[in-house]
């Protein structure tokens, strides 16, 4: 019998992670899932004017391309790839719906006609979340041209991450289970 190197994410060559990395990987995963909302809860998203708030969504955006990338490259890298997927889903998507809904609270308190209703952090996590869900209640909607185009634009990334980025997050996982 082989003794386990607790350095490792597995027990070796085609055996599967044990349940120490995988407890480890749902922890990891709901902690930064939590800490993530705590911040959009936490940070002073109410002021701002229409430069900053477009330069903090184009930073947001590079931020996460950013993180997509670096989550890829530590899915092929990893011993145990499929845990390190769903790491890295647990922090890419609630990062990208949460940085929307500030974008979305930021625009509804600057201009509180823009949506249907006002938003409050809540809401405009709500509309974020049903719009990335392809749901689309129809209870909050925006009311602004430019607006409309914004949710556009986040429905069009919304098709990107679930198809591109699902396809290349699992493609590492294929890539770091024979690599």
């Amino acid at each position: 019998m082989q003794a386990r190197d607790p350095q490792r994410d597995d027990a070796g060559p085609g055996t599967r992670p044990g349940w120490t990395m995988i407890t480890f990987g749902l922890l990891r995963s709901g902690a930064i899932s939590v800490f993530l909302v705590v911040l959009y809860y936490l940070l002073p998203l109410s002021r701002g004017s229409v430069s900053f708030l477009a330069t903090a969504l184009i930073l947001g955006l590079t931020a996460l391309a950013a993180t997509a990338i670096w989550e890829v490259r530590a899915i092929v890298r990893s011993r145990a790839p499929a845990i390190r997927a769903m790491q890295a889903l647990a922090t890419l998507v609630p990062f990208f719906i949460l940085l929307f809904a500030s974008t979305y609270f930021i625009l509804s308190n600057q201009a509180p006609t823009t949506f249907s209703e006002p938003l409050s952090r809540s809401d405009a996590l709500y509309f974020t979340i049903t719009t990335f869900a392809t749901v689309g209640f129809g209870d909050i909607a925006p009311r602004s041209e430019a607006v409309r185009l914004l949710v556009a634009g986040q429905v069009l990334l919304d098709l990107i991450i679930l198809g591109l980025g699902i396809r290349v997050i699992f493609g590492a996982v294929k890539k770091g289970r024979t690599g």
